[in-house]
């Protein structure tokens, strides 16, 4: 079974949003929360040896919103 063919993405034609300060970008997405994933395979010949997976979810806290558990958690 052979992959698909991969797209070629020309960088020197893509454009990134100007006008965008990092702190803004930063507290929009620590205010609705994001979720990171992804997979990483390294492989010789084709023959998968080592696959990493990452899942992370970054939020803010809030201390008007109280925790879910009764004792305050495990600290």
């Amino acid at each position: 079974m052979t992959a698909p063919p991969r797209e070629v993405v020309d960088w020197e034609h893509v454009q990134a949003p100007v006008g965008v300060p990092l702190v803004d970008l930063l507290d929009r997405v620590l205010s609705t929360g994001v979720v990171i994933s992804g997979d990483l395979v390294i492989a010789i010949a084709d023959v998968p040896l080592i696959r990493l997976s990452l899942h992370a979810l970054l939020a803010s806290v809030s201390e008007r919103v109280p925790a879910p558990w009764a004792d305050g958690g495990p600290l």
